[in-house]
């Protein structure tokens, strides 16, 4: 029986282990595998297609063998990559950033598509975009009630209204929602009622999208060290 308690502590822990690296790659090779499926097979058609027309004796069938189902369909797959890099520089200019947002505002009108499209852009904008965040700092205030504390981010002073009619200093606090940190609600909290928390902007959205499970470095050395007690007084 101990053979087998420990065969299942180490198998999960070598799971632990190994498991984000392999999910990591098994990600990477399916987003290759479906630009190469989905968009670079065309491109290399395309390719095909143009080189038939710009020369007339090349074999169409030899060009396929090569440039679509051979060592040339990477370049497909190349030409996509730097196509995605002109759209983002296009985007980043004023005339794309314009025109985008037109095209925008039509998706946000079209049926069924105005119910989908907002929420995954949502989604991906959050993972792809990198944006400044305006929070300055990660705290814990007790919210929805007395009793229940939840992490939020300090966006700035509170409101000066508040300040001057009340005496008192508060801070204006983004309490996010899991998993979907981009919603969530804004509250002022009186400054001494704050309690200061030592984790990164990076570590709390973490610990939010995961829904907890996923605790920041220094929570997961204290838990480890608990498990670590627990096997030994398992194993005496």
């Amino acid at each position: 029986m101990q053979a087998l308690r420990n065969f299942k502590t180490y198998f999960f822990r070598g799971m632990a282990a190994l498991l984000p690296t392999i999910l990591t790659i098994w990600i990477f090779v399916q987003c290759y595998i479906f630009i190469q499926d989905k968009i670079s097979i065309y491109i290399n058609k395309a390719l095909v297609q143009v080189l038939v027309w710009v020369n007339k004796g090349w074999s169409k069938e030899f060009l396929d063998a090569f440039w679509v189902y051979g060592p040339g369909k990477i370049t497909g797959f190349i030409i996509t990559i730097i196509g995605v890099v002109i759209v983002g520089a296009f985007l980043a200019s004023v005339m794309g950033r314009t025109l985008w947002h037109f095209f925008e505002r039509i998706f946000f009108k079209i049926p069924l598509i105005k119910q989908v499209y907002p929420y995954v852009k949502q989604v991906t904008d959050f993972f792809l975009i990198r944006k400044e965040l305006s929070f300055n700092r990660v705290v814990a205030v007790e919210y929805p009630r007395k009793g229940l504390w939840s992490i939020g981010l300090v966006t700035g002073e509170g409101l000066q209204v508040l300040g001057r009619n009340l005496k008192r200093d508060f801070l204006t606090v983004f309490v996010p929602s899991s998993p979907t940190p981009f919603t969530g609600y804004v509250i002022t909290v009186p400054k001494e009622e704050v309690v200061e928390v030592n984790l990164t902007i990076e570590e709390a959205l973490r610990f939010i999208i995961s829904g907890g499970v996923i605790t920041p470095t220094e929570h997961q050395v204290y838990q480890q060290t608990l498990l670590e007690e627990r096997e030994k007084q398992a194993v005496h």
